[in-house]
């Protein structure tokens, strides 16, 4: 069994998406996946403290992709940075990450992975997709961890064994 925490659009802000993070932590995740919009490395030293990997791609708001790169080298492997997008397996399911919802959609209804993950429009949405392949996947976009032009920050927690997702609020 493993669990996830989803999040994405974090914009700089740091101690909300730690909080996200330490949530899911304390609820079983094992590892982060943040589907973009993270900005700088700033955003991410609290979050890096608190021992989970984290699989980040960058969205539209490039921030500061070098210094990313360079602070995933220096992190033992507990930040993985990809770059516009990521194709992973992780507890024995092929995962898709990707910042833009329509791509997401796309892959999902593909059918070639088990969860597709995005964010871009701050809006949250699991929704269980028909393929091409008279299949189904899980489409995830945990909506604004930061809460921007959105009623709630939220975030999500998956569990890859039962694929389960669920949106959550940020306490704050």
């Amino acid at each position: 069994m493993m669990k996830i925490c989803i999040v994405s659009d974090s914009h700089d802000r740091g101690p909300m998406l730690a909080t996200a993070i330490a949530e899911a932590k304390m609820r079983g995740a094992e590892c982060v996946l943040h589907c973009g919009d993270l900005i700088g490395t700033n955003t991410l030293r609290a979050s890096l403290k608190l021992g989970l990997p984290i699989h980040v791609i960058h969205g539209n708001n490039l921030g500061d992709p070098v210094s990313i790169s360079r602070l995933a080298c220096e992190s033992e492997e507990l930040l993985q940075y990809y770059g516009n997008d990521a194709s992973l397996e992780l507890g024995g399911r092929k995962i898709f990450m990707t910042h833009y919802p329509h791509i997401g959609q796309a892959f999902a209804r593909a059918g070639d992975h088990d969860l597709v993950c995005c964010g871009h429009s701050h809006e949250p949405l699991v929704s269980l997709e028909e393929t091409v392949k008279g299949g189904q996947t899980w489409l995830v976009n945990p909506g604004t961890v930061a809460g921007l032009g959105a009623p709630a920050a939220t975030w999500a927690i998956g569990d890859l064994e039962t694929m389960r997702f669920e949106i959550q609020e940020l306490e704050r």
